[in-house]
């Protein structure tokens, strides 16, 4: 009759209990890398939770996930500022680049690039010299794509045959220049 706890035991000459081994981790585990890629790939990321809210001014010196809501300046001068589906910020942003999902009400200024996802809204201003806007974001504001000092590449490039070369005016033309289109001489 109590055959059944036989069969749940192990077979006889081993102990009962077996002490497990943990599985080899292979993600996170440093290995021999030089001290540069080393710390690379622990970049540190730090999440604000979508029940957090902060007032005042935010610095740091990690990427940072906002979820929760922000008032006030957030300076990541030279990190990744993301601003999740849930995240609700009314301040002037400073980072390197700015990813938005959320809501922004502020000017954002990045010196690398700013993407503004599928329902991410920003109203406010935009400087950086890489921006991206998904079909779907909201924008309001204006935008100035400067380059970095040193680099003499035009505010944006447009090539022509696109609509956006047909609605710009020609560059500054000498005095008494023919407008476009029209031949000089007979």
């Amino acid at each position: 009759m109590w055959k059944r706890d036989e069969a749940v035991r192990p077979p006889s000459g081993q102990p009962t209990a077996l002490p497990q081994q943990p599985p080899p981790m292979t993600a996170g585990v440093p290995g021999p890398r030089s001290e540069a890629s080393h710390h690379n790939m622990e970049r540190d990321i730090v999440n604000i939770g979508k029940s957090v809210v902060i007032k005042g001014e935010l610095n740091g010196s990690e990427d940072l996930t906002i979820e929760g809501a922000v008032e006030g300046t957030i300076q990541l001068r030279d990190h990744v500022l993301t601003i999740g589906p849930n995240g609700r910020i009314k301040a002037q942003v400073f980072a390197k680049s700015v990813i938005v999902l959320g809501e922004v009400n502020g000017n954002v200024t990045a010196s690398d690039k700013v993407d503004i996802r599928d329902n991410g809204s920003v109203d406010g201003d935009i400087v950086s010299p890489r921006v991206a806007i998904a079909e779907g974001a909201h924008f309001r504001g204006s935008v100035d794509m400067q380059r970095k000092a040193g680099a003499a590449q035009p505010k944006a490039e447009v090539k022509p045959g696109t609509p956006a070369a047909a609605s710009q005016q020609p560059a500054q033309m000498p005095p008494g220049a023919p407008a476009a289109g029209h031949r000089v001489g007979a």
